[in-house]
């Protein structure tokens, strides 16, 4: 029987460790289905109760978070903390729910303040993305985000208030009777933080965000204040964690597995062959990031560019822009704005 790659998505309690849970939550029409919080207990009486994560703030996550804490005994209003890793409202919106109901306090890296200030300002949404897209000579791809976004109902920003605490790289925490150290690992946000728990000398722990997946390759840079280098500083977070001991892999989306390390090493081989293939793609002629994407093939199904949803169409035509940047930075491709003044980058290949 061929195993079940989603069955982890299931609204089951899976206990990873002692005092450690699982939780996956759903999530609204959404490709990913679930997304994972973990509860830190402490196995005594004593001790705050902590999430790892907290949820996207709809009722059905709440009813599933409400009934797997019960079959430990708990309650929603028992949580007394969340530790986020990142601002996506996946992660960070039903945090902030429950403590405006319950009292909670909420923690989330410093390196996300601009986001969640402009995720609360007057231009909230995907501004920068689509502009981007235009940059990228996606325009029609753009016009029909601007579309799509000016027919959707904007979601509410008041998940999006500020958390009660910014949390820096190594920074140490006592967290459900654990002790976790705080990384920063920037790239698919430049606040994205990851948890290392050292609770034991033997057996750590990385409760990973979005940031090591076990079964997709993270989006890159999908945040409101995006800003050039995300694939160049996603590559350097995992660099990092790379030279660092091996660890048990708790991620967000997916199944708990026994190696950071391996799941590292896959991620980097899949940039490098991605940078390979968007480099060749230049040497073939293609001028514009569009137009590279267009020539790629996209998830492990190897769809078309024209086959994906328009949500994945961009995030495609972003993450080829990143490609770009990278090689740039390499010096294998040369890009720069187009002389008419259409605003569109143009790249060529090096030896060109």
């Amino acid at each position: 029987m061929i195993p079940d790659r989603h069955a982890w998505s299931r609204p089951e309690l899976e206990t990873v460790a002692p005092g450690v849970h699982r939780l996956p939550l759903p999530l609204p029409s959404d490709a990913l289905r679930a997304v994972n919080v973990y509860l830190l207990a402490p196995e005594g009486a004593d001790g705050e109760l902590t999430l790892v994560d907290g949820g996207w703030a709809i009722d059905a996550s709440r009813e599933v978070l409400a009934r797997l804490l019960g079959e430990l005994g708990l309650g929603v209003g028992d949580v007394r903390r969340f530790l986020v890793t990142h601002v996506h409202r996946d992660h960070y919106s039903q945090a902030v729910a429950l403590r405006r109901e319950h009292g909670a306090r909420v923690a989330l890296g410093a390196g996300e303040r601009e986001s969640l200030a402009r995720i609360q300002g007057p231009e909230r949404g995907m501004a920068a993305q689509v502009d981007l897209l235009d940059r990228a000579g996606a325009t029609t791809l753009a016009a029909e985000v601007r579309s799509w976004l000016a027919r959707a109902e904007a979601p509410p920003a008041e998940g999006f208030a500020d958390p009660d605490e910014w949390l820096v790289d190594g920074q140490q925490l006592s967290a459900g009777g654990r002790s976790l150290v705080v990384r920063e690992t920037p790239g698919h946000t430049r606040g994205h933080l990851v948890f290392v728990d050292e609770t034991t000398a033997d057996a750590t722990m990385l409760f990973a965000g979005d940031h090591v997946l076990p079964h997709i390759t993270p989006s890159i840079g999908f945040e409101p204040a995006a800003r050039p280098g995300a694939l160049t500083r996603f590559l350097s977070s995992l660099a990092a964690l790379r030279a660092e001991p091996d660890r048990r892999l708790l991620p967000a989306h997916g199944p708990v597995a026994e190696s950071v390390h391996a799941r590292v090493d896959e991620l980097v081989a899949h940039h490098d062959q991605r940078l390979d293939e968007v480099a060749a793609a230049v040497a073939a002629g293609l001028p514009t990031a569009a137009e590279v994407a267009g020539a790629l093939r996209w998830t492990r199904r190897g769809f078309r560019l024209d086959e994906l949803e328009t949500f994945n169409r961009m995030l495609a035509v972003l993450e080829t822009d990143a490609h770009l940047e990278v090689l740039a930075a390499q010096g294998r491709v040369q890009r720069a704005a187009e002389p008419d003044g259409e605003g569109v980058d143009v790249v060529r290949h090096a030896a060109a």
